[in-house]
């Protein structure tokens, strides 16, 4: 009988450890919401080497405190502390932990439970700090393990807390939220309801889950999608945050970008800077920030206050420097000839620097980079044909145009500086890239005439850029991309066939373009939209 005491006695005491543990991470997450950095670090590093969740949330803030300064040393430390995380989690598993076995996974107590997640949760992250930190074969390979480690692990916990059988302790509600997080992470499209459960449920997760929403609401949607966002899904998870936390930079920051995507650029340019304001500790936070108020104030056409943002983010940020140095450029090649350069640079001389800055995440260049640097490779020439409208350009790989989309003034002010840049064209003596510029100029024509509504104009803007296919000798992704905005511009008219014909053309038949995965990410979601409103219609007929 003692020996079953002494059990019950130990259990009871894992549970109440387990139950402080959290409660205190909670506390320590409630200061980082609250901007308050440092002392959520101080809060949980005296129990990083005893408890699991201290290690885990502990490693957790510092990867991400890595992933935005995107500094050598700080992803290094961030890898070696995630490491020391896992090892503690370790300790608190079951030394034969099969959860597929049944009988295993019906015997595990509480505690070896919370590790199973924890230890899973460890496994992601160390795997993602080595798509950072090292380019080379074995380095993918060991974090492809680790991914899928963690996968299985997420997978088998997420069928045995669904059993009748599971223990249902007194923190079930964090290893629920702990479990959502790992299959909404793996899988957006099956787990956003499950995301969705972690992030509005009071649990260790819920600030995690909402920003992987968040940032799939605002961005990912947004970006690689048809242009459209989830706003009113964004601002629902939003809500509570901006009550508990009113002046917490992360929720300050997803305000502004919800605000932008819905055409108000004069209130998310308000949020973005109180977003700044809101705290000091960590100006990473101000960058995401800047990129955000660079693209705003190319909304308005407000050419030297974007170049500011660039130039801050060319000088503070380590993410993407040629990206940045590229867009100063661009910025200044849209102000007059005879207009004097902030701070006497030269758009010429700072396009040629633009390859000098090439990185590679993940053993790749980003997209956005490569593509920057293939567009400024025509200054390396001694008198340089110049770019007619590279900040358009760019800000249509974002989906700028979606931005502007319901703001008549703005659509109107970008179609001025665009058919300007096509009057300058034809004045110009005939080179090699002039079939290419023209035809970026159609294509971005044809995209305000069709936030105008003037959709017969916008079908021939866009016409015109397949009629010059043959012709184009270097942005031959335009081509395709133009085929998906014809067929988005189908699919509002109605004309349903046709685009699914565009599309599956635009999918099928190009090939090794610059920007070539967000086009065909956007392919898909315009043949799914297509899908859902086709079963919409269905059910209303039905």
């Amino acid at each position: 009988m003692s020996n079953g005491k002494d059990a019950n006695a130990a259990q009871n005491s894992s549970q109440m450890t387990l139950k402080e543990c959290l409660d205190e991470c909670m506390e320590a997450l409630d200061l980082f919401l609250n901007n308050h950095f440092s002392e959520s670090l101080e809060r949980l590093r005296p129990r990083v080497n005893e408890s699991m969740y201290h290690a885990l949330i502990y490693a957790t803030v510092l990867e991400m405190q890595a992933m935005m300064t995107f500094q050598h040393d700080d992803i290094t430390n961030a890898g070696i502390t995630m490491k020391s995380a896992q090892e503690v989690c370790q300790r608190f598993r079951r030394k034969s932990s099969a959860l597929a076995n049944k009988s295993v996974g019906d015997s595990l107590n509480e505690v070896q439970l919370h590790a199973e997640v924890c230890y899973a949760e460890c496994q992601l992250q160390r795997a993602a700090l080595t798509f950072l930190q090292d380019e080379n074969m074995v380095s993918f390979i060991k974090g492809g393990i680790k991914v899928r480690n963690s996968y299985l692990i997420y997978k088998e916990l997420h069928a045995l807390i669904k059993s009748h059988n599971c223990l249902k302790g007194a923190s079930h509600v964090h290893l629920e939220g702990g479990v959502s997080f790992g299959i909404g992470a793996f899988n957006l499209d099956y787990g956003l309801s499950l995301l969705h459960d972690g992030a509005t449920g009071v649990n260790l997760r819920s600030m995690l889950s909402a920003m992987l929403l968040l940032c799939y609401y605002t961005f990912l949607t947004f970006i690689l999608g048809t242009g459209e966002g989830e706003v009113e899904e964004a601002e629902r998870l939003l809500k509570p945050f901006r009550l508990r936390y009113p002046r917490g930079a992360i929720f300050l920051f997803f305000a502004g970008r919800t605000e932008e995507i819905k055409g108000n650029i004069d209130e998310a340019v308000a949020l973005f800077e109180d977003g700044c304001k809101a705290q000091q500790a960590w100006k990473q936070f101000h960058h995401m920030c800047y990129w955000e108020l660079m693209w705003c104030f190319t909304y308005k056409r407000a050419w030297k206050m974007a170049y500011f943002y660039a130039d801050l983010l060319s000088q503070e940020s380590r993410w993407s420097k040629a990206m940045y140095v590229y867009m100063k450029a661009a910025y200044l090649s849209m102000l007059p000839d005879d207009e004097d350069r902030p701070f006497g640079e030269n758009e010429v001389q700072l396009f040629r620097q633009v390859p000098t800055f090439k990185q590679k995440i993940a053993g790749k260049s980003p997209p956005t980079e490569k593509f920057a640097i293939r567009k400024a490779r025509r200054y390396k020439a001694a008198c340089p044909h110049k770019l007619p409208v590279p900040v358009l350009e760019m800000m249509y790989m974002w989906n700028g145009f979606s931005m502007i989309s319901k703001r008549p003034e703005l659509t109107e002010g970008m179609l001025h500086t665009l058919v300007e840049a096509e009057s300058t064209l034809v004045e110009s003596l005939e080179n090699e890239f002039s079939v290419d510029d023209r035809c970026v100029i159609h294509l971005l024509k044809g995209l305000c005439l069709k936030n105008q509504g003037l959709l017969q104009a916008a079908e021939e803007s866009f016409r015109k850029v397949f009629s010059s296919e043959k012709k184009i000798r270097y942005d031959h992704y335009l081509v395709p991309n133009t085929l998906v905005e014809l067929s988005l511009l189908y699919i509002d008219q109605g004309r349903r066939e046709e685009a699914i014909r565009l599309l599956h053309k635009a999918k099928h038949n190009y090939k090794e373009y610059s920007m070539e995965s967000r086009t065909q990410f956007r392919i898909h979601a315009a043949l799914a939209k297509l899908k859902a409103n086709t079963s919409e219609e269905e059910d209303t007929h039905l």
